[in-house]
């Protein structure tokens, strides 16, 4: 059975064609500029990258360019668009649902009302699943939730401390981001240590542009980085985490900024380039670092800084941390972040290995010397193939 996965941006789609059978990946790409000048879909053919050029304006053009290249008659992975049994797409902000969902008029409906707590995304999410339909209207589409693995914090966790009616008439509480891959790693590193999730608590790091962290106790989150939307919490690439709301309410009197222009500086101008002044691709930062850059330095130590606050933080809610988790882009691959990020938590019990660190780039792999009382450990998220499940599980039903 083949399940198409889906990932829509505000400019760009992503895309994995899964074999279920084997969970072999048949076909993957991305479009991206859509809506811009040289739009274009790139994709890995025989293990060659190839880019296919072409217009497009919106997301139902970049959807259609999909279908067409995996139709293709000489790098298509299938004959038929009937070859594919449903879609999945990754949808950021799910209020309140806390599972997959096939999609029916009425959910979509429901689902509407959470639109505006991840404005970056769900405005794509929803152009996407109406482009699929427009072309397939009888293919089953599945959303899966980022926020529904956070459903199960408690409400002293997840509240925040202004006037409850906000809650009531707003839904203003704590939601979370990147519930899909802190689900996934949660799971897979409990497999690959040998090791009952009902019996661990675990903290999960998804460290790329966008970051957050989990408390994860007994196979349950428990409490997470990211806030009403995925700009609380950790530094990121732009966005700015944790600040004082009176400073923003002081920027915003003293530059005349709107509440768009405000939130744009937060979102797109913070984080590692509004501090760095030079980039949020932390491999660039870094190599400023080497040439003596101070700022750059800084981001460095703010950033390594506030992941290690989380971490002690929910080891602390949780009354003490089994497993570490380093995961996504960032978390994957760059040694130095992963070193910063525990460097003085040996008091907890981390003892990180820093040869195994040091080689490690984004393979399945324990990090931590042999008498750690933590377990630090290199997960590889696998978003996709989570979604690619849980479609075809709700197909089983």
């Amino acid at each position: 059975m083949k399940i198409l996965v889906i990932n829509c941006g505000s400019s760009s789609i992503k895309y994995k064609l899964y074999e279920m059978d084997d969970q072999s990946v048949l076909a993957a790409g991305g479009i991206e500029k859509i809506g811009l000048e040289g739009s274009f879909l790139k994709t890995t053919i025989n293990g060659e990258k190839k880019i296919i050029e072409s217009p497009c304006p919106t997301h139902t053009e970049g959807i259609r360019l999909m279908f067409d290249t995996l139709l293709h008659p000489e790098y298509g992975a299938i004959k038929n668009l009937d070859e594919i049994s449903a879609a999945g797409h990754r949808i950021v902000a799910g209020g309140r649902f806390t599972e997959s969902r096939i999609v029916t008029d009425e959910m979509l409906e429901e689902w509407k009302q959470y639109m505006e707590l991840a404005p970056l995304h769900s405005e794509a999410h929803l152009k996407g699943y109406v482009a699929v339909k427009q072309m397939l209207p009888n293919l089953p589409q599945v959303f899966v939730f980022d926020t529904a693995f956070h459903q199960t914090m408690p409400a002293h966790a997840y509240m925040y401390a202004v006037p409850y009616k906000f809650y009531e008439t707003q839904n203003v509480r704590r939601w979370g981001a990147h519930g899909t891959s802190h689900r996934y790693v949660t799971a897979r590193v409990c497999e690959f240590l040998g090791v009952k999730p009902e019996d661990v608590n675990i903290v999960t790091c998804h460290i790329g542009n966008g970051a957050s962290i989990s408390a994860v106790k007994g196979g349950r989150c428990v409490d997470t980085s990211m806030g009403l939307t995925p700009l609380e919490g950790l530094m990121m690439g732009t966005r700015s985490g944790d600040v004082d709301p009176s400073a923003v309410l002081s920027i915003m009197k003293k530059e005349g900024l709107t509440p768009d222009q405000m939130s744009d500086l937060l979102n797109k101008q913070s984080g590692v380039l509004g501090i760095s002044g030079i980039s949020s691709d932390i491999r660039e930062v870094e190599e400023a670092i080497k040439a003596g850059n101070e700022r750059a330095a800084l981001a460095m130590q703010m950033y390594d800084y506030r992941i290690k606050k989380y971490i002690g933080a929910y080891a602390a809610a949780m009354g003490g941390l089994d497993i570490l988790v380093f995961t996504a882009g960032v978390g994957e691959h760059q040694a130095d972040v992963r070193a910063g990020s525990v460097s003085g938590l040996e008091f907890m019990g981390i003892k990180l290995d820093e040869a195994a660190n040091n080689r490690n780039f984004g393979e399945e792999e324990i990090i931590s010397t042999p008498d750690s009382k933590v377990k630090v450990v290199v997960v590889p998220t696998d978003e996709e193939l989570l979604i690619a499940s849980d479609t075809l599980a709700l197909l089983d039903k």
